[in-house]
């Protein structure tokens, strides 16, 4: 098998990396790893959509993969989500990427600037099916995870106003600032991929002392080397 993990910072795979053996550092933002029979290509890029689009979509150019993970963590809505949760993102979305009319909010899709069907797309979303198909490998740890959905954003709210104002827009558990970008590259490549994340944080007003940034950490990495070691 040939993994390609994708992750915003090393802080948040760092334990994973620690537990490989490093065949080589290819640049600044890819190296390359080894477990039993696996190749594990590991891609840091940057905080945000725009350095996720630019260097996965480079990557992908460069090499086809069987499995590409995005490993990360995320703030969520749901208080039924327990912090520290590992969860597997089905759906994603850029919710604000439209124009205000007044106090109204109208989507690329109400506009008429992009198509809600056309691929990548589907009723507006960027949705993983991955779990519904035969890969040859195991995903039975992934299927044993809370399936969620997302928006990518480019500000992590921290403010009761922005926080009410979005929840008018998309109804999700959780908000990253790289998944959509992620969705959008390997759904628009055809090449199976996961969003893995773990919940730190309760998307509220911002209280650093109420998050659980160690524990997120400690069980994503754990499920992430259980995951590519199950191969």
């Amino acid at each position: 098998m040939h993994f390609l993990i994708v992750s915003a910072t090393t802080m948040e795979i760092r334990p994973f990396l620690e537990g490989l053996p490093l065949i080589e550092k290819q640049n600044e933002y890819l190296s390359r790893y080894q477990l039993k029979n696996s190749i594990i290509d590991i891609l840091i890029t940057g905080v945000g959509m725009v350095p996720t689009a630019y260097f996965l979509g480079k990557q992908l150019e460069r090499r086809r993969y069987d499995l590409i993970i995005n490993a990360g963590i995320a703030g969520t809505f749901n208080r039924e989500l327990p912090l520290g949760t590992v969860v597997n993102v089905v759906e994603d979305c850029v919710p604000e990427l439209g124009a205000e009319d007044g106090d109204q909010f109208l989507s690329i899709f109400e506009l008429g600037l992009a198509d809600p069907d056309s691929p990548p797309y589907l009723h507006g979303k960027l949705v993983n099916d991955i779990l519904e198909k035969d890969l040859g490998i195991n995903l039975e740890i992934i299927r044993n995870l809370p399936k969620v959905t997302g928006i990518t954003s480019n500000t992590i709210r921290g403010n009761a106003e922005s926080i009410i104002r979005i929840r008018k827009i998309a109804k999700v558990d959780l908000e990253s600032m790289e998944g959509a970008a992620f969705f959008y590259a390997c759904l628009s490549a055809g090449v199976p991929c996961l969003q893995i994340r773990a919940i730190s944080n309760l998307v509220e007003e911002r209280n650093k002392t109420h998050w659980k940034l160690p524990l997120a950490l400690k069980n994503l990495n754990k499920l992430l080397m259980e995951c590519v070691n199950s191969q």
